[in-house]
């Protein structure tokens, strides 16, 4: 489409509907459009010279994946991925046409919901009257003051308050799955105990967050829990196990 290639949101089945009033990345924003081969089709835009990360970039991609997902399932594309051209994308759509529908069908109708646990910072009182170990360093600290003495201190609050925030974060987990119909960890976050993300039906989505943050507030002596969703299914890319088979 430009010499810059093409730019490639998601994957839709062929003759999927495209959002009307939304652009795509780049200044201006970019015209979307479709790259169909077979039963499948990639979402594209002309892709903008010197593409980076910036904000109102990274929610035109997101924003456009979400509009896309109201009219059927899609299979979206982390940010900034690019294409030379049409040939490549239709060879790849093609020689992946029925594991992607799979996807696909695994996906209808749902979306992404995400759960991080972090080590709650007003935790400290509670881990303080808990942890008899952490007591012992704390007066060891006041009696004989040293360098020494609170970087122990330090480093085992530290450990302390993320061992409970992990364990914490682990049961809210565990209570989540009965809800989804899949479970994905994330990478790992700094300062971050547990990243999980969930795909759960559209219509549940909101009852799913409710559910997440009452199961924090009953813990908020341990974990804080940051919830992100609905998201486009970026974890759930390939099929899933216990989707039903295609045409079934």
């Amino acid at each position: 489409m430009t010499d810059e290639g093409i730019y490639v949101y998601g994957i839709v089945r062929a003759g999927h509907p495209l959002p009307p009033a939304l652009g795509g990345v780049g200044d201006p924003p970019g015209t979307v459009g479709r790259v169909e081969e077979g039963r499948l089709a990639a979402v594209v835009s002309q892709a903008p010279p010197r593409l980076r990360a910036r904000r109102r970039d990274l929610l035109a991609h997101q924003e456009l994946l979400l509009a896309l997902a109201e009219d059927g399932p899609v299979l979206p594309m982390r940010f900034g991925m690019v294409a030379p051209d049409e040939s490549v994308i239709r060879r790849q759509l093609s020689e992946a046409e029925d594991r992607q529908l799979a996807a696909l069908e695994g996906v209808a109708g749902r979306v992404e919901i995400n759960v991080k646990a972090l080590p709650a910072d007003e935790a400290l009182p509670a881990l303080v009257k808990g942890d008899a170990t952490i007591r012992g360093l704390r007066e060891a600290a006041r009696r004989r003051p040293s360098y020494e003495a609170n970087v122990r201190l330090g480093e085992a609050v530290a450990t302390a308050l993320a061992r409970r925030a992990a364990e914490a974060g682990r049961d809210i987990v565990r209570e989540l799955s009965s809800s989804a119909h899949a479970v994905c960890a994330g990478p790992q976050v700094t300062g971050c105990q547990v990243n999980v993300s969930f795909l759960v039906d559209r219509g549940e989505g909101a009852g799913f967050v409710a559910a997440a943050e009452r199961l924090a507030r009953e813990r908020a002596d341990r974990v804080v829990l940051r919830v992100a969703g609905p998201l486009p299914c970026y974890s759930f890319l390939e099929p899933l196990p216990s989707a039903a088979p295609l045409g079934a």
